[in-house]
């Protein structure tokens, strides 16, 4: 049926572009609402990474590689990771878990019953999560600073472009995951790919820390580019066109199989 124009699960034509503009703004509402009532996702999104940022920071627990002897050369290491985990956090974690349990609960088989197409909603989420992220990058820059933090202004727009594209990477990887898992496994993948990026990622640990042969390989992860691109951007070495085109890959690829697959119920 979507070969001929209408939206899923009804039988009405699909919308114009003005009424799909404003079911696309309620429900992106609706969806940042509701993410701003989950504690546990604020827990997720907004205190880990502030408390493990103060934590790592302020105490010499483990060796961030030179140049990180002091506090704020810790903080020039910590906080990019910190901004990606962030990322991965709010778009793959939390999002893959929450959209998995409303499969569950039927909250997006009743979705389906109206004009709200599968990629609108896809997008509505991935625009939340885009909000989302304003507040966690406001927060962790204003904690970052605080603790010795020194940016290059310039890197900025690099860093923001970065920002958005691993995004739309990380909700795509969520969106996949959540639509096409029941709710318990996508609990269970969520929660075990956030621990072993939170290790492997390049989060606390730069790709220079690991050997070579599993750094080659842990680059091409999307919380490594990632870090590691935000890291080069910050730092005044510009925009990374490595890590620019892994997380450009992950985008594309886990956002077009999402809109494939993602299923109602």
């Amino acid at each position: 049926m979507s070969g001929t124009g209408w939206a899923p699960g009804t039988f009405a034509p699909a919308p114009g572009a003005a009424p799909a503009l404003a079911m696309l703004r309620a429900q992106t509402a609706q969806e940042l609402r509701l993410t701003l009532r989950r504690g546990e996702s604020l827990l997720l999104v907004l205190v880990i990474p502030v408390v493990l940022l103060l934590l790592l920071a302020g105490l010499p627990l483990v060796d961030l590689g030179p140049g990180a002897t002091d506090r704020a050369g810790r903080a020039d290491v910590l906080v990019p990771g910190l901004l990606a985990l962030a990322v991965m956090s709010t778009a793959f974690t939390g999002q893959a878990i929450a959209t998995g349990y409303e499969r569950a609960y039927g909250v997006l088989k009743r979705l389906g019953a109206t004009p709200l197409s599968r990629p609108l909603l896809l997008a509505a989420k991935t625009l939340a999560v885009l909000a989302v992220l304003a507040l966690q990058v406001l927060v962790l820059g204003a904690v970052g600073l605080a603790v010795g933090w020194s940016p290059q202004p310039g890197g900025a727009p690099a860093a923001v472009l970065l920002l958005a594209v691993g995004t739309a990477a990380f909700s795509g990887l969520g969106l996949l995951m959540a639509g096409t898992l029941r709710a318990e496994a996508t609990l269970a993948a969520a929660n075990l790919v956030y621990v072993l990026l939170l290790v492997l990622g390049g989060v606390v640990f730069p790709l220079s820390a690991f050997p070579d042969g599993l750094a080659a390989v842990l680059a091409l992860s999307p919380l490594a580019a990632l870090a590691e691109g935000l890291r080069a951007a910050l730092g005044g070495a510009g925009l990374a066109a490595g890590p620019l085109l892994v997380l450009t890959g992950w985008a594309v690829a886990s956002l077009a199989l999402a809109a494939r697959t993602f299923r109602w119920e």
